[in-house]
């Protein structure tokens, strides 16, 4: 049995764009608390979508987005009329994240989760040099680079895409291992493991060359290791209008010239 959608929570990013659609469709449908609420509509741009996310992270509340932000490949069109209709059409996508563990040089440890990606790249003008372990088997004893990522399908279109990394559909088992500007080993292009798989990254030489790692937004500077897993227990479920689900953006996107 489906749940039900009727109370609505709006929620928006700072704009200006953002925060007059808010308050228009407030007057129109009515505000739930967030936690009352059915659906949570998530106004803003793909960032702001992503901190939503986070924020009703296995609540069991479903987020719609609509655009009213720059870029906006998460969200659906900005429409006022018609939106109790089209949130009770809408298809459901449910997604897990990415946990990013990491220790600093001070020996300091912390936690964080990533929709899009968890990234590594170099603080200063000198290359990162990084070994990469998979499930406890070192499988590149060094890599000299500006950066390296592990990206989700959902991630897979954002920061992945501009390195160059593969598109992965939202309901393959993988995650996408990907370089920024690999100097060495030169032809190094990245690669797909399993979604069930553990990566960990040991920064070498981390005084000389250090690095900064992040999870989505969330940054954590100076690491000397970086260790990232698909979470066992967390979710988060988006809603798409019928015809435009994550699938088929992905897939859209991959015959884009």
């Amino acid at each position: 049995m489906s749940k039900p959608r009727n109370k609505l929570a709006f929620v928006s990013s700072e704009t200006e764009d953002a925060r007059n659609a808010a308050a228009t469709l407030v007057a129109r449908y009515g505000q739930a608390s967030v936690s009352d609420a059915d659906v949570v509509v998530a106004l803003g741009g793909d960032g702001f979508l992503l901190e939503t996310l986070r924020e009703t992270m296995s609540t069991g509340k479903l987020v719609y987005g609509m655009n009213r932000g720059t870029v906006g490949f998460l969200m659906n069109e900005f429409r006022e009329e018609g939106l109790r209709e089209r949130v009770a059409a809408a298809e459901s996508e449910t997604i897990r994240p990415l946990e990013m563990e990491t220790e600093t040089r001070d020996g300091r440890q912390s936690t964080a989760l990533a929709i899009n990606e968890v990234s590594l790249w170099r603080q200063s003008y000198q290359t990162a040099k990084i070994r990469i372990t998979i499930d406890g088997k070192v499988r590149l004893d060094e890599l000299h680079c500006d950066g390296v990522m592990v990206a989700t399908p959902a991630g897979s279109t954002a920061y992945n895409l501009s390195a160059y990394g593969p598109i992965l559909p939202l309901d393959a088992p993988l995650l996408a291992l990907t370089p920024v500007s690999p100097f060495r080993p030169r032809r190094w292009r990245g690669a797909l493991i399993s979604n069930k798989a553990t990566v960990r990254f040991d920064m070498l030489e981390p005084e000389k060359r250090p690095v900064n790692a992040a999870a989505d937004h969330v940054e954590v500077k100076s690491v000397v290791s970086v260790t990232v897993r698909e979470s066992k227990t967390k979710t988060a479920t988006l809603l798409f209008d019928p015809g435009y689900s994550w699938n088929e953006r992905i897939l859209a996107e991959q015959f884009r010239y």
